[in-house]
């Protein structure tokens, strides 16, 4: 079962959410809480929901509807799928949420931002890098060729992203992989 919590964006948040938890007994059956939503082993009973959802709005924080939920779940996925194609859609991305979703871009972007307190942007940013490290980390394509792949304007784009996102430049990154490979079979 997932919870999510609109305005739960940093750690004091989640501390608070532990803590709420906690008071409620239920703290053993969490099995992950990240930024705007708490994933459970089991269900919580309705009345255990309702007690939390006042303690976490007394704190400034709400537990949103299954609807709210479901809809960035299915944003999350989409954009995950997407990443994880071949290739990526001609399209931007707004255009193609919405008709994947069938939603209004600014709809779900306001959702979406309000409780993972990032934007779809970013988030999909964040997704293309990981999915960037996993083709350096593969050597089976040059940067060029995954520029290309992820529809980035250029490589110099793609470096500025990469090292935005991960403080590296994507050769340093495959050079590092590289030498921790050969560490590793040294061993």
């Amino acid at each position: 079962m997932k919870l999510f919590v609109k305005y739960m964006v940093s750690s004091r948040c989640k501390e608070l959410v532990l803590t709420e938890l906690k008071k409620l007994g239920v703290q053993s059956q969490y099995v992950m809480i990240d930024l705007g939503v708490i994933e459970f082993l089991e269900s919580i009973t309705k009345e255990q929901r309702k007690i939390l959802e006042q303690n976490l709005k007394h704190s400034g924080l709400e537990v949103l509807d299954s609807n709210k939920s479901k809809l960035i779940e299915k944003i999350k996925s989409t954009i995950v799928d997407m990443i994880q194609s071949e290739y990526l859609p001609d399209t931007n991305f707004s255009d193609y949420l919405s008709q994947k979703l069938k939603l209004d871009y600014t709809y779900m972007a306001n959702i979406f931002s309000d409780v993972k307190g990032i934007t779809i942007q970013q988030f999909i940013i964040t997704n293309k890098i990981e999915k960037v490290k996993e083709l350096l980390m593969y050597n089976e394509y040059s940067l060029t060729e995954i520029s290309n792949r992820m529809n980035y304007s250029s490589v110099a784009h793609l470096s500025h992203q990469f090292k935005k996102v991960t403080g590296l430049t994507p050769t340093f990154y495959k050079q590092i992989r590289q030498k921790r490979e050969r560490a590793m079979s040294d061993v």
